[in-house]
């Protein structure tokens, strides 16, 4: 059975930092492309930034210079570091994965997903 477990949210005063990660088990994690994706109250889950399962990066433009992914295939986690924090940061952010898949910054794509940890950034 496939689950994927993050952790690491939590409040943050602007311009600080956090680091999410995601545990994945019951998958050849090495062969999964895996994601973050963020949801603001009352917005649609957006693309954040993903990992390909070749070692490739994506990152959404908006958060470019202060979010960094990077993945451990030995300990089966992706990580988000999240730097200069802003408010509109605030979001629950999603790890997801997809077996082999490309860069999608689409919701559909993602067959796993985690249940979620809270990042919220006070001004």
């Amino acid at each position: 059975q496939v689950q994927l477990v993050e952790s690491g949210g939590t409040l943050v005063q602007a311009g600080g930092s956090l680091r999410l990660s995601c545990a994945a088990s019951g998958v050849t994690f090495s062969s999964y492309t895996m994601a973050w994706f963020r949801q603001a109250p009352g917005k649609e889950r957006e693309f954040v930034a993903a990992f390909r399962w070749t070692g490739v990066t994506k990152t959404r433009d908006s958060v470019k210079g202060r979010f960094t992914i990077s993945r451990d295939n030995a300990k089966n986690t992706v990580y988000l570091q999240m730097n200069s924090l802003k408010p509109e940061d605030t979001a629950v952010y999603y790890c997801a994965a997809d077996y082999q898949g490309d860069l999608s910054v689409s919701t559909y794509d993602y067959h796993y997903w985690g249940q979620g940890t809270q990042v919220t950034v006070s001004s």
